[in-house]
């Protein structure tokens, strides 16, 4: 890796301070992104700012309508919470099935959302749930929040602290997993709000990254069932086609992870 100066901030404001000297600073969150790229000499960050020691960065708090969970908040952390279980147990479920133990003891759900990587698990619980992204300077509901592959609506500088999930009246998500990464070859996420309105993201699919999948959306507001999804045809125009799964593949997958996310949701 080339040289870089380490910082441990321990405040928001500071971090933020921190950023604003550097000549090309960057955030370290759980380090599942930027650490590689550096040692691959991909990226040469002058000020690297861990994010990970900021108390008013980890927590889960839930209310009757709302689960937050603050964004250095580790994987493991949110997999094993009582509020996350009870109030959005698909969140826990997706948590589960991250990389490995050691994945989910470092990795954050910050970090997760940060980059809008393809395949991500994390942006289809935020798409498909209506979540809100608190940052040091705004809210940014996730609709508006995930512009693209590996691009989001982030100002240069600006630090991710919350994300807040409307508790809906069912959850569920299921991923074929890459058998060596572990990451989303496609995952789906499903759910059924209060309201009666239903959400569906895919991650893993779509060259432009997390993606609404509309012709399951109509589908399942009809009859929330994975029956009803029997004859939906899902297009494979815009998928990810590489060794590990055609376009054809992947636009079946989404179809059947979404049928399993359905099923898991009861």
């Amino acid at each position: 890796m080339y040289s870089t100066t380490y910082h441990r901030p321990s405040s928001i404001d500071e971090a933020a301070a921190l950023f604003s000297k550097g000549t090309e600073a960057k955030y370290l969150a759980g380090g599942h992104t930027l650490l590689p790229v550096m040692k691959q000499r991909l990226a040469a960050p002058s000020d690297v700012i861990d994010l990970g020691r900021i108390k008013d960065l980890v927590g889960i708090e839930a209310s009757a309508d709302t689960l937050t969970i603050k964004a250095a908040t580790p994987y493991y952390d949110i997999m094993t919470s009582a509020d996350v279980n009870k109030t959005i147990p698909a969140i826990a479920h997706l948590t589960s099935m991250l990389g490995d133990p050691a994945v989910r003891h470092r990795g954050t759900i910050g970090g997760s959302i940060a980059n809008n990587d393809p395949a991500a698990d994390f942006p289809a619980a935020l798409l498909a749930l209506a979540a809100t992204v608190k940052t040091n300077k705004r809210e940014i509901a996730a609709d508006d929040f995930f512009k693209g592959l590996f691009s989001t609506a982030l100002e240069d500088g600006e630090i991710i602290t919350a994300v807040s999930f409307p508790i809906p009246a069912k959850a569920g998500y299921a991923k074929m997993r890459h058998p060596a990464s572990r990451f989303a070859l496609t995952g789906v996420f499903v759910a059924k709000a209060k309201s009666g309105d239903v959400r569906v993201a895919a991650t893993g699919a779509s060259q432009s990254g997390v993606m609404r999948v509309a012709p399951i959306e109509t589908a399942l507001r009809a009859n929330w069932s994975p029956g009803a999804l029997d004859s939906v045809k899902i297009s494979d125009a815009g998928l990810m086609s590489d060794i590990h799964g055609s376009s054809d593949y992947r636009a079946n997958l989404v179809k059947v992870m979404a049928q399993r996310a359905v099923a898991d949701a009861g």
